[in-house]
């Protein structure tokens, strides 16, 4: 049975640059209340590693990290029904104030969209200008269709560095 779910409020630094756009936290992440909470979710690891810094457990850690870094985190959906984690059991989704949030914080000038959910859904519910908008490889520990290494998943996230 497909339970209504809400994604978590942004994480926002003062000035952030990038902007990190998951779909909808997975049932680990919902109930740790964290994002990207699913300790095989490759979320954290690629970030530590892209910034050539050593990997904390401490979830307090690791936002201090992303702000500092002038990362926003947040999800495309903010509302929706889904039975499990998998973003292919969406259904009945309600899209986050986007665009209200890139107008609180102009100097964001990436969208990076973590997998191919995040970033259907935002192109199909929001027009930007003025801000670069990539889909990324999904750091998700569910293998999919287009699955790639740990390493080609770095290499692809290496994109946003060029934005901070």
């Amino acid at each position: 049975m497909a339970v209504k779910l809400t994604s978590f409020a942004p994480v926002l630094p003062a000035n952030p640059k990038v902007l990190i756009l998951g779909s909808m936290p997975g049932g680990i992440s919902l109930e740790k209340e964290e994002y990207y909470g699913n300790p095989r979710n490759h979320f954290w690891d690629i970030l530590f590693e892209l910034f050539d810094q050593e990997p904390t457990s401490d979830y307090d850690e690791k936002i201090t990290f992303v702000k500092h870094k002038q990362l926003a985190l947040w999800d495309t959906i903010g509302h929706c029904y889904r039975e499990g984690s998998l973003d292919a059991n969406i259904v009945d989704e309600k899209p986050n104030d986007i665009i209200g949030l890139l107008n609180q914080y102009p100097g964001i000038c990436l969208i990076a969209c973590n997998g191919g959910r995040s970033y259907e859904t935002f192109k199909k519910n929001f027009t930007v200008s003025g801000v670069d908008v990539i889909k990324l490889p999904s750091t998700s520990p569910i293998p999919g269709r287009y699955t790639k290494t740990f390493k080609g998943k770095v290499e692809e996230w290496k994109k946003i560095l060029e934005y901070l």
